[in-house]
């Protein structure tokens, strides 16, 4: 255990003196405000919009940057260290090669955690201090809580990317791939479904086809207990369904340890 809460100690470090961590906290800071003070600006007012309107706003963009920004600081993290010749060097020490990954992954997700944190936590202050609504806190935990496991699910996919790849840059390639597959290729598809299909998907159905994707999972469980008429789209359509969010935070760990396992299994069996 020791060696994992050494190895997640070095990340969380060097991601705290890398600008990244700088970067992703100012823009997640700065973004998330934005939407929460001028949320209400497309229906012509300006300020504080109701809580709904916020935590769909703040979902939307969630969707896209956490994805990415996982993806981009994991790509990396095995291929890159192979192609330098210091993960043979780190795997001298006395370490297995699960526990290198594993506190690999506590460090950079605890990274990503503490920006998600900085970041949506001061829209949880503005709005709570605005609105002194007891409900805005509750929401916000559970929101910045699933942003975190999202974070963290495709941190676990560029793992499994990092370890597929023989070069950095095919690594950075596929990590684009799959972002724009999970952020925008999926939905498309799924409203293709939507109206290809003669008698459409039913909700229960249109649901269980949305956990095939962990952003859709995230908005699922934030947009699902809000006023359905700020929403629209394939999850305006699904928010009724009869999953409860045990079952969807319980398929969002699904997509942190699936794989996770499999990163594990595969840098075990890797030859380097």
């Amino acid at each position: 255990m020791m060696q994992i809460i050494n190895v997640a100690l070095k990340e969380f470090q060097d991601g705290l003196r890398n600008r990244w961590f700088l970067s992703i906290t100012i823009i997640f800071t700065i973004l998330s405000l934005g939407l929460t003070y001028f949320g209400g600006a497309a229906s012509g007012s300006i300020g504080i919009a109701s809580l709904s309107t916020t935590i769909a706003s703040l979902a939307s963009l969630a969707v896209f940057l956490i994805p990415l920004i996982a993806l981009l600081i994991s790509y990396d993290s095995f291929v890159g260290e192979q192609e330098s010749g210091t993960l043979l060097l780190l795997l001298t020490y006395p370490l297995s090669k699960s526990q290198l990954l594993l506190g690999k992954f506590f460090g950079q997700g605890a990274i990503i955690a503490l920006a998600i944190l900085i970041g949506f936590g001061t829209s949880a202050a503005l709005l709570y201090f605005q609105l002194d609504n007891s409900q805005v806190i509750s929401s916000f935990a559970l929101f910045i809580c699933s942003a975190i496991l999202l974070g963290l699910s495709f941190t676990a996919i560029a793992y499994l990317i990092s370890l597929s790849v023989s070069e950095k840059s095919k690594a950075a390639g596929f990590a684009l791939i799959t972002w724009f597959i999970f952020a925008l290729v999926f939905d498309l598809a799924l409203l293709a479904l939507l109206v290809g299909i003669d008698n459409g998907l039913s909700q229960q159905g249109l649901t269980q086809v949305m956990l095939l994707n962990p952003a859709d999972i995230f908005r699922l469980v934030n947009l699902s207990g809000l006023d359905s008429s700020d929403l629209n789209g394939a999850v305006a359509i699904a928010i009724n369904s009869s999953l409860s969010q045990t079952t969807l935070l319980s398929s969002m760990f699904a997509w942190v340890i699936v794989p996770l396992s499999l990163a594990i299994f595969i840098l075990k069996k890797k030859t380097l």
